[in-house]
């Protein structure tokens, strides 16, 4: 055989063989799969190797790179032989528990059809549904049971579906639930399924000890004459239902296959049971007389032998309803007679039992609903039959509901099952089908056969405490008795053994934290801690005593499960997502929702106190699970609900601009990277955090120079920081990094293509450039800021500058003062705007406003007030108001010699770019002069953080992040040098605040900036340059307003006022002379923040 089609074998670390066809790469097979067995070779005829273990065969060499991390196509279907590998279970988390025996792989009818048959069949079907038809009538008990039948076989469609969506291990319903809608949705559910459970026990043995105490036995009544007095019958249970439960916790501790062999028979005798029933219906064709009632008028009676149903005045009757000779009116007033109460089929009993016959408690029980017969009257009740609850359609629902619960049961085995996909569906399906077939069939034969009094009394008080199904059913009543009873013990016991294994499948998912320590097993495998608290919660409900408040309290968390079970149902469907895939194609998305519809319509009519507990109860869990909860990722439902809402948003915004009502900052931050890839200044982000307070859109970007496959690592581990310092300053919003080889470029970049759709940032933050004045090479500093103000403007968004960052408040801080607004230029109310939502966070919340104005000579400064106190009236903003008012003046000689220095520094750096050589020498001049008077500037203000305390570099903007490059020996001194220049020329402002020096006065300037003849000759000097008039002009507007806003604002807490717009010219010293001016406009401020509009309205005066 060609060795290119040589069949090679590997063999599998578990023992297994598999055949390998085709070619494969050796070394990454053998890591994965086991060893290939083949021989090594010489080189072919084309000079490769053909020894296998060194390399990859030629067909696919072209994937060796790739089958390197990746499995090939062949490995990964062998690992899909065995599904457990593909979704890791809950058990594989917990080393104790033992290994668990091969699953028997079961059919539909044993796995999924007869265990929901046994589940869906419980107590209430043998001592309510009688009493449920006779209340509600033919017709409203019909739609009573087919309105829950109908909740359960939408709740079943939508399961199926969801159950045939993939491979479902053993877990049910909550792994179903949890995996379609999420963790958070799956833990609630989970407790919620687990809840009502467990409550299901609780009532299946208060259900039992009834059957037993009221038609059993009830000479073993603790508590006297129950019949008598309901609170002695509800401690009975009470008192009987603990001793039971311990019984029963015992067994299901000892033994769970004695559970498991217990079903079998609890499953016979419900079988059993409804074949007594339907059998004794129609044998009672003609009725019997066995049942005989003894009717006062329309009152029935109870505690009387049909032997004394008489008015004779020495009889029974007598005695009790005329006492001291004095006669009850009622009694007085009609006739005993006694009436048959089973009539049969055939005696038309039906038509009496259409109409309803719901009544008030304590109302008694009668034909008809005339006040007469009804109501007590206050009068002595005696033996007459009363309503122990007040009933409704809407009460019986609840009560009837959990007797069509369990439609689970096959769900729950799916790990039993040998094809779960396929009997899951149909077992689940036939189940409901059969046992609603059953339930509307005996609601309908019930109200045919009994008569209405009969059906009416709840605990066959009338008959002498007997079982009204049991004595129709044929042969005897022992039959439904002791089946019914047998019956409600095996639904207990699997109650109370699924609920404790579910506890643990939920605490070992490490979704709920403090269930941690119920996901431990015994030695035996057991869930010993769960199964405690399980009894515990369910010793809780039987001390309610009552299968009528019981039975609505857990139809809610049924309902809660069955609703989500169908939302995730319609969710799938609806978002069409991808993985949507499930065999069962008989589902559709509107009988999801009216599933969905019907359980919580359910809930509501049924009680809306108890539906509020379970809602809240899974809230609550939610919300815990959210914040508390282990981080899973399931692949749910819900992230693809959130995907597709905000999709429909985006679009929705992408409609037109937001009115100026709904403007609110979208903040686009500018983050400057250090050395370590962490944020320089994170006070921007917590600037940013309280502008927005908690609201609106926030992106922190950067951008990385150099190329992206070689910086993509880095740029990963940046977008990790700036996440974490996010985190940490409590902002809620996104980050990206940027790799470019021009940072300007980038940034521009990212200001335009920022945001998706309508959702895109309006405001841009970016750090102020404090040593703009270095000479950097190959451009200044301050052009990259530059750049990025002018792409922002081009944008037409808004741009915050904040200088004296590292000066801003934290987020835990709280500040009093003052915030002052410079309104010079009236740019789209961002300047009113700011500090109206900076207040509203805690930071701020204790400052005041003042906004100041600047009034000219040809302006009248008492009405701009006036208008002004209007304005912010009709904004709704409160303020201090002052206007400023600026007389012309002439050009003082000071901001003249501002203006030459300014320019002498541009002429000079602009020789040092185009001489390098003679740079060193003209340097050299200098520092020769300059050596004994020029301070070491510190700089401490806007000194990096953690920077050492000597003369640090002052930081690049936020907009450079260039690699920085070794220089060598001249260059650094050349650098040293050109800071020393630097000095020279820095703001007196800034000298003062960094060196504590007041600044001198313009003469001192000058004559220290021409003192010596070597620096005249090596420098321009100020008789050589002619400054342009207009940069004259802009220098005085810069020292005028300096000098008033220092004057008025020098202690504020922050100052706000309009950013100039940069130049258009974009030559080095135009650009260097709009720093200057700023740096002058803002001397002696410490915190100052510069806005820009982007050019709309973003505040009106109408509502």
């Amino acid at each position: 055989m060609s060795e290119r089609f040589k069949v090679t074998k590997f063999d599998d670390p578990k023992g297994k063989t598999f055949k390998n066809y085709g070619a494969t790469c050796a070394e990454a097979d053998a890591e994965q799969k086991g060893k290939l067995l083949s021989a090594s070779g010489d080189p072919d005829e084309h000079g490769l190797s053909t020894d296998k273990n060194k390399g990859c065969d030629t067909n696919l060499y072209l994937y060796h790179e790739e089958i390197e991390d990746r499995p090939r196509a062949a490995t990964f279907l062998s690992s899909l032989a065995d599904y457990a590998n593909t979704i890791p279970t809950a058990s594989a988390a917990d080393p104790d528990a033992p290994k668990p025996a091969p699953p028997a792989r079961m059919g539909t009818l044993i796995g999924v059809y007869l265990p929901c048959i046994q589940n869906i069949f419980g107590v209430i079907l043998f001592i309510r549904l009688t009493w449920v038809v006779g209340t509600a009538g033919a017709i409203q008990g019909f739609l009573i049971v087919l309105t829950c039948c109908c909740t359960t076989m939408l709740t079943a469609i939508s399961m199926s579906a969801i159950a045939t969506n993939g491979v479902v291990p053993a877990g049910g319903s909550y792994f179903m639930i949890g995996r379609s809608l999420g963790p958070e949705c799956g833990g609630a559910v989970g407790m919620l399924f687990y809840t009502g459970t467990t409550l299901a026990a609780a009532m299946y043995i208060v259900g039992a000890v009834e059957i037993v105490l009221t038609y059993m036995a009830p000479w073993i009544s603790i508590f006297g004459d129950f019949t008598k007095d309901p609170e002695a019958m509800y401690n009975n249970f009470r008192v009987y239902g603990t001793g039971l439960l311990l019984i029963m916790g015992m067994v299901v501790f000892v033994g769970v296959k004695f559970v498991n062999k217990f079903a079998t028979v609890a499953l016979a005798c419900v079988i059993l049971s409804i074949t007594a029933v339907y059998a004794g219906i129609f044998v009672n064709f003609y009725g019997n007389d066995s049942l005989q009632m003894c009717v006062l008028g329309r009152r029935l009676l109870k505690d009387i032998h049909i032997s004394n149903c008489t008015k004779d005045p020495k009889g029974e009757l007598h005695a009790m309803f005329c006492p001291d000779k004095i006669c009850d009116p009622y009694y007085e007033a009609h006739n005993i007679s006694i009436v048959q109460g089973i009539k049969g089929l055939a005696s038309g009993v039906f038509f009496d039992n259409l109409q309803d016959s719901f009544i008030q408690e304590g109302q008694y029980i009668a034909y008809g609903k005339e006040p007469d017969d009804i109501e007590q009257m206050e009068r002595p009740t005696h033996n007459q039959i009363y309503a122990d609850i007040t009933t409704t359609f809407t009460i019986l629902i609840g009560i009837f509901f959990p007797s069509v619960t369990g439609i689970m049961a096959g769900s729950n085995r799916s790990g039993d099952l040998a094809d779960a996909q396929k009997s899951i569906p149909i077992g689940t399906i036939c189940a409901i089908l059969t046992t609603s077939t059953v339930y509307l069939s005996c609601v309908l034969l019930f109200a045919g056969t009994v008569d209405n009094l009969l059906l009416r009394d709840k605990f066959g008080q009338s008959i002498g405490g007997k079982l009204v199904v049991a004595n129709m059913a044929w042969p005897n009543q022992w039959v439904i008795l002791i089946g019914s009873f047998l019956s409600t013990l095996g639904a207990g016991l699997q109650s109370l053994t699924g609920a404790p294994r579910l506890l643990q499948a939920i605490a070992k998912d490490e979704i709920i934290p403090f269930l941690a320590p119920f996901a431990v097993s015994s030695k035996r495998g057991e869930p010993t801690r769960a199964l405690l608290l399980t009894m515990a919660i369910c010793q809780c409900g039987i001390l309610l005593g009552n299968v009528d408040i019981l039975a609505p309290l857990l139809s809610m968390f049924f309902l809660m499960c069955y609703g989500f079970v169908n939302l995730a149902c319609a969710l799938q469907t609806l978002l069409k997502t991808p993985n949507w895939r499930p065999r069962f194609k008989y589902y559709h998305w509107s009988l999801s929702l009216a599933g969905l519809t019907l359980c919580i319509s359910i809930m509501f009519m049924t009680s809306w106190f108890y539906a509020l507990i379970a809602i809240g109860m899974a809230g609550l869990i939610y919300k815990y699970i959210e914040y508390r909860g282990a981080e899973k990722e399931w692949g749910d439902g819900l992230r693809g609900l959130a995907l597709s809402a905000a999709r429909y948003s985006l679009l929705r915004l992408e409609e037109g601009p937001p009115h100026t009502k709904n403007w609110r900052p979208q903040v686009l931050v500018l983050a400057k990277l250090n050395p370590d890839l962490m944020p320089t200044y994170r006070k921007m982000l917590a600037f940013a955090n309280q502008l927005k307070a908690g609201k609106g859109l926030t992106v922190c970007v950067s951008v990385l120079g150099g190329e992206f496959p070689k910086r993509a690592g880095e740029a990963s581990t940046a977008r990790q920081n700036l996440r974490k310092c996010m985190d940490d300053e409590k902002v809620k919003g996104f980050v990206d990094v940027l790799v470019s080889p021009n940072v300007p470029d980038g940034l521009s970049h990212l200001v335009q293509t920022t945001g998706l759709g309508g959702l895109k940032p309006n405001t841009v933050i970016v750090g102020w450039p404090y040593g703009w004045r270095r000479a950097e090479e190959p451009e200044p500093r301050h052009r990259g800021f530059l750049h990025t103000v002018r792409a922002v403007a081009s944008a037409r968004m808004a741009l915050l500058v904040p200088k004296g960052i590292n000066f801003y408040p934290d987020s835990t801080e709280k500040v009093s003062g003052n915030i002052d607004i410079w309104w010079i230029v009236h740019d789209g109310g961002m300047l009113m705007l700011l500090p109206f939502l900076l207040k509203q966070h805690r930071t701020w919340k204790n400052c005041k406003m003042r906004i100041f104005t600047v009034a000219q000579m040809e302006d009248n400064s008492i009405q701009m007030k006036k208008d002004l106190k209007m304005f912010l009236y009709q904004l709704r903003i409160e303020a201090e108001v002052e206007v400023v008012e600026m007389t012309d003046s002439d050009i003082s000689a000071y901001t003249y010699e501002r203006t030459l220095m300014m320019e002498q520094r541009n002429q000079m750096l602009r020789e040092l770019r185009l001489n390098k050589r003679e740079t060193m020498g003209m340097v050299q001049a200098i520092v020769d002069h300059h050596h004994a008077d020029v301070k070491t500037a510190s700089k401490v203000r806007f000194a990096e953080p953690n920077a050492p305390p000597a003369y640090t570099e002052a930081p690049s903007p936020p907009l450079a992040d260039n690699e920085e490059k070794e220089r060598d020996d001249k260059e650094d001194f050349r650098s040293s040098l050109l800071h020393i220049i630097d000095s020279m020329w820095d703001s007196p402002d800034e000298q003062s605040q960094c060196e504590g020096a007041n600044s001198p006065p313009p003469e001192d300037k000058h004559s220290d900036a021409t003192a010596n003849g070597d620096a005249v000759n090596a420098m321009p000097t100020m008789s050589d340059i002619t400054p342009d008039e207009g940069t004259v002009r802009r220098m005085h507007t810069a020292v005028k307003l300096n000098e008033v806003i220092v004057a008025r604002s020098h202690d504020s807490q922050l100052v706000i006022l309009n950013l100039p717009g940069p130049p258009r010219d974009t030559s080095v010293e135009r650009e260097s002379n709009y720093m200057e001016f700023l740096e002058v406009l803002t001397e002696g401020l410490e915190k100052v923040l510069m806005v820009r509009g982007g050019g709309r309205e973003v505040i009106t005066i109408y509502s």
